[in-house]
């Protein structure tokens, strides 16, 4: 019997390190359960680096003329109901040093740049080309990666021009409930340097937080939490229980 109670006890035990409570699996956990507005953290806007990929679509009143530059209206349209992977092979990458390369307009320099300053640089040398030209920019390469403790990790296109941390764990299934919530990491490339970023998706002040906003290139990895190790899903709980109750029977036979 003493040594029954010590097996019940020990397997009782690995089971509870094995469960995940509630509250580590909720978002957003706040004491004040009452109405709670957070400002947005404001957004700057993406500044152009080298590799970067750039739709460009041009119309004029001279159409044909505007076609030098970009494909005509029926390839335009099929062009915006791609896929981002897609529209980049019909899009124009900012080379090493940062310029960009257009037929009959030549280099121009777009590193450092909004998309709306470039369609504005590309409008102006237009002028004296086309009869009133009309210069759509779009950036192609807007990817997230999500990794770690999530459902579907992978790397994921997106074309809306704001990405939320949740909208990121949402294209990757969400969360596992071994996933460690409290220490989200957020890679995010400044100025040519990687910076790492913990960020606790639980608490309602990410909601103003300048990082719940995503960047293109990004990088999310969720840790994985310590019960893990001890979690049905991965211990061989079966196997174990199956082997116990074996010895427990020849033990009682012998005895």
């Amino acid at each position: 019997m003493k040594h029954t109670r010590l097996l019940i006890t020990t397997v009782s035990l690995m089971i509870l390190c094995s469960c995940v409570t509630q509250r580590k699996v909720e978002y957003l956990q706040d004491s004040n359960k009452n109405f709670k507005a957070f400002k947005e953290a404001e957004l700057p806007d993406y500044r152009l680096k080298p590799n970067d990929e750039l739709y460009i679509q041009i119309n004029s009143l001279d159409e044909a003329a505007a076609n030098v530059f970009s494909a005509g209206k029926e390839q335009s349209y099929y062009v915006g109901t791609m896929q981002p992977y897609g529209a980049s092979l019909m899009s124009y990458s900012v080379d090493k040093d940062g310029f960009l390369l257009l037929p009959v307009i030549g280099k121009i320099l777009v590193k450092d740049k909004t998309v709306s300053e470039v369609s504005t640089i590309l409008k102006d040398s237009l002028n004296h080309i086309l009869n009133q030209p009309i210069v759509s920019v779009k950036l192609v390469n807007r990817y997230v990666s999500v990794l770690g403790e999530v459902k579907n990790p992978g790397h994921f296109a997106y074309s809306q021009d704001k990405l939320t941390i949740y909208d990121a764990l949402g294209l990757a299934g969400d969360i596992t409930d071994y996933g460690n919530r409290n220490k989200v990491i957020l890679i995010r490339n400044i100025n040519g340097e990687n910076i790492r970023i913990n960020v606790d998706i639980t608490k309602s002040d990410i909601l103003a937080s300048d990082y719940y906003n995503l960047r293109p290139n990004d990088i999310v990895y969720v840790k994985p939490l310590r019960n893990k190790f001890w979690g049905m899903r991965q211990f061989p709980f079966e196997i174990l229980f199956s082997t116990l109750t074996t010895a427990l029977l020849f033990y009682s036979i012998f005895k």
